[in-house]
């Protein structure tokens, strides 16, 4: 989830995703592709604030531990975040993200794609409701465009701890949704702490539908550097 927050001007941060998928399906989405049960993927995503509205980062590298513990290199992306300064001191907030992405032939069957994802969000006293409703584009034509929204809601138990509902949604492309059984919906329990000047975020999620993943684990570490 994106929820707005950036660099500070002139800084850098590093934030490592690592997601685990104890039960998933034992295909592959397409032939050749890496399938999710048992495997491990990760990436390293270096980011600089550039403007007080402005954010550059890559994910680099991008890399995944497979169910016969093979270890795949599987690309990198560039991003551009442009956002509403201060985010987390204001009621409301808004931005956009633009990804631009590198895949090898295993972890994507289009060596090229990319992402638009608007962010519009609001802190009202200790909740914080935010909306990402991403588009993810194959360079496919516009009716191949695809609708993946991730939806989070959170409450903060101190100043430094957070527990927060996810939802990563997969509906399949804009000009025809996919039937409702094939569709991904996954929902996610997630903890957040801040200390030390880690930000740590921890998650378990289920899938609400057989098209989706039944088991994840997430893990996010992010520090400004």
């Amino acid at each position: 989830m994106y929820d707005a927050q950036i660099a500070p001007t002139g800084a850098f941060n590093l934030t490592l995703h690592n997601n685990y998928t104890p039960s998933g399906s034992s295909t592959p989405a397409f032939q050749g592709g890496i399938a999710p049960d048992k495997s491990f993927n990760g990436v390293a995503e270096w980011a600089y604030g550039v403007f007080p509205w402005f954010e550059a980062g890559v994910y680099f590298p991008l890399y995944s531990l497979t169910r016969d513990n093979s270890i795949l290199y599987n690309g990198f992306k560039l991003r551009a975040l442009f956002v509403t300064p201060d985010a987390a001191k204001r009621e409301f907030f808004y931005g956009v993200n633009f990804e631009f992405s590198f895949n090898t032939a295993h972890w994507d069957d289009r060596t090229y794609s990319s992402e638009i994802r608007p962010i519009i969000g609001s802190h009202m006293g200790r909740f914080d409701f935010i909306f990402n409703p991403i588009i993810d584009n194959a360079w496919t034509g516009f009716s191949n465009l695809e609708f993946v929204p991730a939806t989070r809601v959170a409450m903060a138990i101190t100043d430094r701890y957070k527990v927060a509902v996810e939802e990563y949604d997969d509906f399949g492309r804009v000009g025809h949704f996919l039937p409702a059984a094939k569709q991904s919906h996954q929902l996610f329990g997630v903890l957040d702490i801040n200390i030390h000047g880690m930000a740590i975020e921890m998650g378990f999620g289920a899938g609400l539908t057989g098209a989706s993943d039944h088991r994840t684990v997430k893990l996010i570490l992010s520090r400004d550097l």
